[in-house]
């Protein structure tokens, strides 16, 4: 193998969400390249050499095993896997993502594929300003001046504006902005298993519905409507206690919390289950205690058919829920749905899982978690 070399490279976008274009490169880049060490901030520009949107710019180091073109290689593919088509007009045009290798390590490189270092770099403001901020007193191996210099120098008279725009290093590095994920689902999703397994993949605090306990949950199923009202009760009871005790609690050895539920389903599932004068003097104490929790940064919902609901609860093989009808469950999610959309303040995401195995296939775990990663962004944006 060979010993790791720092390569730098430009990164820009003027299609679309092009800070969520730059983001999803960066993040790909990672995985295929190696650990990415130095970010710059975030620029905007207008279009240089053609007419277009604004592009966002920015600079960033990783350390890589690759050879300078198999680093070519990696980055044509992602720029393709993202919407990019190199064309071979020398004219420019728009782009969903463009990758420049700027340098790898001191190497001089001219080749039919590769130029190195990249040699339009000092006569673009775009690519020399975000590489200052990583690599300001980095030489130039030919033309002898360091990032600085070759800024000062510069007769780009294209002006950049700095953004609030923040890129992350990796996936890890962006979950860290969380301060609460609430996992939401019907009965028998999968729920509590993909909360576990955030909570140890990302060093999460994780709150756990304390259902198992509740006394009045096996009678519920067998007669509905005499245990519907204690039922619900109980459980508003114990997620106000619990979520107020949980939250309040700061965790210096985690980075945020994450739930297998958020309290607004006591609301949902007690609007199913009550008769109408139970649930108005239900929703009065819901109100009151809901105006004192905290709310999720980001509210998950997964989601799946009735049929493989029913197929999940067969399966776990608890007693007290087998009797579980597809009609109620159908009810359930109508509510989730409704609560959704009448809560636009909200970041929500429903994710499908229909074709998505999260336990049995990495593949699909790390889909989740994509999913999960873009609503964030899409929140910064």
């Amino acid at each position: 193998m060979r010993e790791k070399t720092a390569v730098y490279l430009s990164l820009g976008s003027n299609l679309g969400n092009r800070y969520l274009h730059l983001q999803k490169c960066l993040f790909a880049l990672g995985k295929r390249l190696g650990p990415v060490t130095q970010l710059s901030h975030v620029y905007e520009n207008p279009a240089v050499g053609f007419d277009g949107n604004d592009f966002l710019n920015a600079c960033v180091a990783l350390d890589t095993h690759l050879a300078p073109h198999a680093v070519l290689s990696t980055i044509l593919e992602v720029e393709q896997e993202m919407g990019r088509q190199r064309g071979t007009s020398e004219n420019y045009e728009s782009r969903t993502i463009d990758i420049d290798i700027l340098y790898y390590g001191e190497e001089i490189i001219s080749s039919q594929q590769l130029t190195l270092p990249h040699p339009k770099m000092a006569e673009r403001n775009f690519v020399l300003k975000p590489l200052s901020d990583i690599a300001p007193q980095r030489y130039h191996p030919l033309l002898n001046k360091d990032t600085r210099n070759l800024l000062q120098q510069s007769k780009d008279p294209n002006a950049l504006k700095k953004t609030k725009l923040r890129l992350f290093k990796d996936q890890k590095a962006l979950f860290d902005q969380l301060h609460f994920l609430a996992i939401e689902g019907n009965i028998g999703v999968g729920k509590t298993t993909l909360s576990k397994k955030i909570a140890a993949h990302f060093n999460a605090k994780l709150v756990l519905e304390r259902f198992a306990d509740n006394p009045f949950l096996p009678k519920f199923y067998e007669e509905q409507e005499r245990y519907a009202f204690p039922l619900e009760m109980s459980f508003l009871a114990d997620r106000y206690q619990q979520f107020t005790e949980d939250t309040r609690q700061f965790d210096l050895f985690k980075k945020f919390m994450v739930s297998d539920y958020d309290i607004f389903k006591s609301l949902i599932f007690a609007r199913i289950t009550l008769q109408k004068d139970e649930f108005e003097l239900y929703r009065k104490v819901f109100n009151f205690m809901y105006k004192e929790v905290k709310k999720p940064d980001i509210y998950v919902y997964l989601y799946q058919s009735t049929d493989q609901l029913l197929e999940n609860i067969r399966k776990r093989g608890r007693d007290y829920e087998q009797n579980i009808s597809a009609a109620y469950l159908e009810k359930i999610n109508r509510g989730y749905m409704d609560f959704i959309k009448g809560t636009p303040g909200q970041t929500s995401l429903i994710i499908d899982l229909e074709n998505l195995d999260f336990v049995q296939h990495p593949e699909d775990y790390e889909k989740v978690l994509e999913t999960i990663a873009d609503a964030l962004l899409e929140s910064f944006s």
